[in-house]
């Protein structure tokens, strides 16, 4: 008898383990982020003026619950339109001088899904750790980067880049350096997600150098729903044809699973809210 009851507690036990299991992994969270070239606001654009793109760049983080995203290119009155228009919050500053003049690489977050723990800026250069231009770029070139919590408590870092557009040994040096210091950085050893516009397509000795380090991996590549949208994420405008060349990417380490990843093609009219598309990459911690 006494057997008998001690076999049907341990199974009864071991069935609540399994189940409670498989509870717990289909109540994990999932966060929706995103890395978005918003286009600097350029009064030459005609036809395709910040003022006009603002809200149709707001919708569509708001459609597609995007909970965090880096943007490339934005000035600090497009930031801040942004944060206001979508109630965020951001980190952040201007590469030219580290306070608010040029162009961001920002991050921006709903703070009521995560909270900041850390931040901060470093300059894709030899000397990273002041507003400066390295090797052969045409300018200067920034990272920003945070650490955040959820609500479930798991913590993860996020790197947001914008690389160089002219100087290849720029871009190379710029994906050793980003790799180096988010090692660096994640003494924690989370999650990591490093998102922007790495200006180069995935056949670039640039995109090869992190991809090649240990742990590190493309969304696209990595995600449970194989990656929807174009070949490719920069338009210029252009409606009348889909572009080629992915140069916009997430990349994520750690302990993390990429559920479905997507370049999104909205648009408005025939109008694009940027001249490149959002890449957007659904992750579970």
């Amino acid at each position: 008898m006494k057997t008998t009851l001690f076999k049907s507690l341990f199974t009864a036990a071991i069935v609540s383990f399994l189940i409670f299991g498989i509870q717990a992994n289909v109540m994990a969270q999932t966060h929706n982020f995103a890395t978005f070239n918003i286009r600097y606001a350029n009064q030459n654009d005609v036809g395709n003026l910040w003022k006009d793109r603002l809200p149709h760049v707001i919708s569509l983080i708001q459609f597609h619950q995007i909970e965090l995203f880096g943007i490339q290119e934005g000035l600090h009155h497009q930031v801040t339109e942004l944060t206001e228009g979508l109630n965020y919050k951001y980190i952040g500053v201007g590469r030219d001088d580290g306070t608010d003049k040029g162009e961001y690489a920002a991050i921006l977050y709903d703070d009521k899904k995560f909270k900041l723990l850390d931040h901060g800026t470093f300059w894709l250069s030899p000397t990273p750790e002041k507003p400066s231009k390295g090797w052969d770029a045409a300018l200067n070139r920034i990272c920003t980067w945070g650490k955040f919590e959820d609500s479930d408590g798991v913590k993860f870092m996020v790197f947001n880049i914008h690389y160089d557009h002219i100087g290849q040994q720029a871009r190379e040096e710029s994906s050793k350096l980003v790799v180096a210091q988010a090692e660096k950085m994640n003494t924690e050893n989370l999650p990591v997600i490093l998102m922007g516009d790495f200006n180069v397509k995935p056949d670039n000795e640039a995109y090869k150098t992190i991809v090649s380090k240990d742990g590190w991996k493309d969304a696209r590549l990595v995600s449970e729903i194989p990656s929807y949208g174009p070949a490719g994420t920069f338009t210029g405008f252009d409606w009348e044809r889909m572009p080629d060349g992915i140069i916009d990417h997430i990349f994520v380490k750690g302990k993390l699973t990429v559920v479905r990843h997507g370049i999104l093609t909205d648009n408005y009219g025939k109008k694009y809210p940027s001249d490149h598309f959002p890449v957007l990459a659904e992750i579970k911690f």
